[in-house]
């Protein structure tokens, strides 16, 4: 039996501006390369993904699941700009999941 492709849906906040955004489980490689190819956004995620740059920075609301572990460059690079809380985000680092379906992403400016 075929599985179900199933949309994810969620809101990006740039600027105050809020835009509906619907994508699906694994069409890019994560949700940088989703801001930046949808919302056309410059200097944005300037090390491609590593999560050393810090130019793809986001806060996150209602995002559930794995995706809210931070792995990999993610807490140190964090930390070293000061940010503790949970909900501040390299967007390079969350995958496009089911767990950010509902979710609220607001980009920040560093």
């Amino acid at each position: 039996m075929e599985k179900e492709i199933k949309n994810i849906s969620f809101t990006v906040i740039e600027n105050g501006i809020q835009t509906p955004v619907v994508t699906r489980h694994g069409s890019y490689p994560n949700l940088m390369y989703l801001l930046k190819e949808e919302l056309q956004l410059e200097s944005f995620g300037e090390c491609g993904g590593a999560g050393r740059c810090a130019t793809c920075l986001v806060t996150t609301k209602s995002v559930t699941g794995a995706s809210l572990i931070k792995e990999r460059n993610e807490p140190n690079t964090l930390e070293q700009l000061g940010y503790t809380d949970q909900a501040t985000r390299l967007s390079c680092q969350i995958y496009i999941t089911a767990d950010l379906n509902d979710a609220e992403i607001t980009i920040l400016e560093i």
